[in-house]
């Protein structure tokens, strides 16, 4: 499991476009996602950089947080 800052989530909406992001990378991915600390939390297998930068395409800035 990993954990990735994402900037721009502010509503139900944008959770679901970040997870269907996130599962556009790997399908089987759990994702978790806390809206007010802007943190999304994935099991997966896929490579964590992979995941933001698809995040990233889909509109909200993702990195890898060091801290999780």
């Amino acid at each position: 499991m990993f954990e990735l800052q994402v900037n721009g989530m502010t509503c139900g909406g944008c959770a679901r476009r970040v997870t269907a992001a996130v599962q556009s990378v790997d399908k089987a991915a759990d994702v978790q996602i806390d809206l007010p600390a802007k943190l999304i939390r994935v099991s997966s297998q896929a490579d964590a950089q992979d995941i933001a930068a698809a995040v990233t395409a889909a509109g909200y800035p993702a990195k890898v947080d060091s801290d999780g």
